[in-house]
């Protein structure tokens, strides 16, 4: 099961990193977290469509992309003082207190709508035990090849394509 949620990163003294987010208690995810305690984080990079027409032999389509998966034990957190601590600085850091007014400021809100939408979320936190790097950049395509890739991921324009293309610049083999 997955769900689409804003976390934040922090630390421990230790430096442990821990993930912290929120779900709605709505979304059957959280009851999926309890009991298994077991989950995994997907950040996505960028990505982008490559077309086998870049290649210098007839092949097929593929994708280029790179990702980051953080594997840990989940907590369900419901004490809450430690609810609120996670939602200040989730909301701080979308919503700096150095950014101009209007900004959403957690402690501003009403008392009793911040108390009725406490109720309704559920949060957690994921101790990270294990951090993957997945980064397919067409490393097994030979430099001809790749340059081409790069060139026309260069050509497309959109960000995806311009980002992936630095990125093979930066980790590949191209010249």
């Amino acid at each position: 099961m997955a769900t689409h949620v804003p976390i934040e990163l922090s630390y421990d003294a230790g430096r442990t990193r821990y993930l912290r987010g929120h779900l709605s208690k709505a979304n059957p995810q959280w009851k999926q977290l309890q009991e298994s305690e077991q989950a995994m984080a997907v950040f996505l990079g960028p990505h982008t469509y490559i077309s086998p027409t870049w290649y210098d032999q007839p092949n097929v389509p593929t994708w280029n992309y790179q990702a980051v998966h953080c594997h840990g034990v989940a907590r369900i957190v419901t004490a809450p003082d430690e609810m609120v601590a996670s939602l200040r600085a989730l909301s701080d850091h979308y919503e700096p207190p150095t950014d101009p007014p209007p900004r959403f400021d957690f402690y501003e809100m009403p008392s009793a709508l911040r108390d009725s939408e406490l109720k309704g979320i559920v949060g957690f936190e994921l101790r990270v035990t294990r951090v993957d790097a997945a980064f397919k950049l067409s490393q097994n395509r030979h430099n001809a090849d790749r340059d081409r890739i790069v060139a026309a991921l260069q050509a497309r324009g959109d960000e995806a394509s311009r980002d992936i293309a630095a990125a093979m610049l930066r980790f590949g083999t191209s010249s």
